[in-house]
């Protein structure tokens, strides 16, 4: 159960502070928790991610429309897909730390429910409609564009990662590109993957992971951002 002082700790983060906590407890709440909870009647986020998904497509089609003046519609339906996507909206969400605070039923978190971009994605988007709720469409907007709109280069950077290293590779002859899982730790059902990606013999990335896959990823984004000489600024 997230406590009250645990939700005052992510007010904190997201600088927003709710009326009604009922609202941020619900949009932290996964359908396995709920499930578990019956004598409480503990309400799930589905709903709440529902709301929040049509708001952050408002806010970031507005966006992109006044931002990007030549950019033709079926040009900025796919920027918008690319920025709204599963990985996008998990990687915003690490800047808050918002898994630790999500509740999970012990089945859920036993396979590793916390660090799945699906849920974490999807709590994202409940919390927006949270705000929404709570403080209406102006505060819901300052969110977006503080954790969602902030960063967008990066963010892409981290989404394309392994197919952007590859480019990058191909791009000069003779360049190899290796991935190495180097190491694990960890409860079973909580383990941590570390991976590292060597390019023509040289170490340009590492990375943790919740998955073989994930490791991979960090270790990608951070090779990209040597090879490019850019730095992330979050």
């Amino acid at each position: 159960m997230t406590t009250d002082k645990e939700i005052e700790e992510l007010e904190e983060r997201i600088g927003y502070h709710f009326k009604d906590r009922s609202l941020i407890r619900m949009a932290l709440t996964h359908s396995s928790f709920a499930n578990e909870q019956k004598m409480h009647i503990q309400k799930d986020y589905e709903r709440l991610e529902f709301l929040g998904d049509s708001v952050l497509e408002m806010v970031s089609s507005t966006y992109l429309y006044n931002t990007y003046s030549d950019k033709k519609e079926g040009e900025m339906t796919k920027m918008r897909a690319s920025m709204v996507c599963e990985q996008a909206l998990a990687f915003c969400a690490k800047d808050i730390e918002l898994a630790k605070y999500i509740q999970l039923g012990k089945g859920e978190e036993a396979t590793g429910g916390r660090h799945r971009d699906s849920i974490i994605s999807d709590v994202m988007e409940a919390v927006i409609g949270a705000i929404y709720l709570d403080g209406g469409i102006e505060a819901a907007k300052k969110h977006i564009d503080k954790f969602i709109l902030n960063d967008l280069e990066n963010q892409q950077i981290f989404v394309d990662a392994k197919s952007k290293l590859q480019e990058l590779v191909q791009s000069k002859a003779g360049n190899t590109l290796e991935y190495e899982i180097c190491g694990e730790s960890g409860p079973e059902h909580d383990k941590i993957f570390k991976a590292r990606v060597i390019v023509g013999g040289k170490l340009l990335g590492e990375g943790e992971g919740h998955t073989k896959k994930a490791a991979q990823q960090q270790a990608a984004y951070q090779a990209v951002l040597q090879m490019t000489g850019k730095t992330k600024e979050k």
